[in-house]
């Protein structure tokens, strides 16, 4: 078993890696890095536009977005991808490329869940924040740009880490779409062996692994420093542990 896995990263491991390239088109590893980095950098400015749009006052804004974000992440993801491949080229009367399909179906899906963790944040915040920046002459839109989105998107950081996490894990459903990703690679080794799918799936399974094991760990790293930040220097609270006793002293 452990032979067969090596034997098999040792003959396919550039197939793995980058797909056909550069006698094809680039997959493998790489275009599953590609789609899930476009995916979360496009799909972060998105869920911003939602997010503040949901908070609106405006009820012809904040209706229609809501129930866009409640529609798309009420419907599994598998869905999106096939409407949005039967659909797309139906309307534009074009031949869309099946990785241009996968990356505007996760943003908008990602953008939804995304925006809901933007809304927390910004409601976290409290209106004290957005009624000090008013104060200040700060329009709402002004306000937003400078006072509260740069602390709300701090506090989201490790969200966002996750949520990049889960778009690397959707990817994988690319390949009923024939996107040159990772899984498609894998499918090709097993197609070529046909006698060692569970080597080939072990391998896919591993990569996939290590690869959100390590994004996890340092969305964990990364909150702990917030959370350090947060409570503020030590020596300010071991003053304040000090007072006390100093305090309960003086009263003996």
């Amino acid at each position: 078993m452990i032979q067969d896995v090596i034997n098999i990263i040792h003959d396919y491991w550039l197939l793995l890696l980058i797909g056909q390239y550069p006698n094809g088109p680039l997959g493998g590893l790489a275009n599953t890095l590609i789609l899930s980095a476009l995916a979360i950098a496009l799909a972060f400015p998105v869920s911003i536009l939602l997010a503040m749009a949901r908070l609106s006052k405006w009820a012809v804004l904040r209706w229609p977005v809501t129930g866009l974000v409640y529609i798309t992440r009420g419907v599994p993801l598998l869905m999106l991808i096939l409407w949005s491949y039967f659909l797309v080229p139906l309307w534009t009367g074009a031949d869309v490329p099946s990785f241009l399909i996968m990356l505007v179906t996760l943003v908008i899906y990602e953008g939804a869940f995304l925006s809901e963790v933007v809304r927390a944040g910004i409601v976290s915040l409290g209106q004290g924040q957005m009624d000090a920046a008013r104060a200040l002459g700060h329009s709402y839109i002004g306000a937003m740009r400078f006072v509260i989105l740069p602390q709300a998107l701090y506090n989201m950081i490790p969200s966002m880490i996750s949520t990049f996490v889960s778009t690397i894990k959707d990817t994988t459903l690319g390949y009923v779409i024939n996107v040159p990703d990772l899984t498609f690679a894998a499918s090709q080794v097993n197609n070529q062996l046909l006698s060692q799918p569970f080597q080939v799936f072990f391998i896919l399974a591993a990569v996939y692994y290590l690869l959100c094991w390590s994004l996890t760990q340092i969305a964990n790293s990364v909150e702990k420093r917030i959370t350090r930040r947060r409570a503020g220097p030590s020596k300010a609270r071991l003053r304040t542990d000090v007072v006390p006793l100093k305090t309960f002293r003086e009263q003996l």
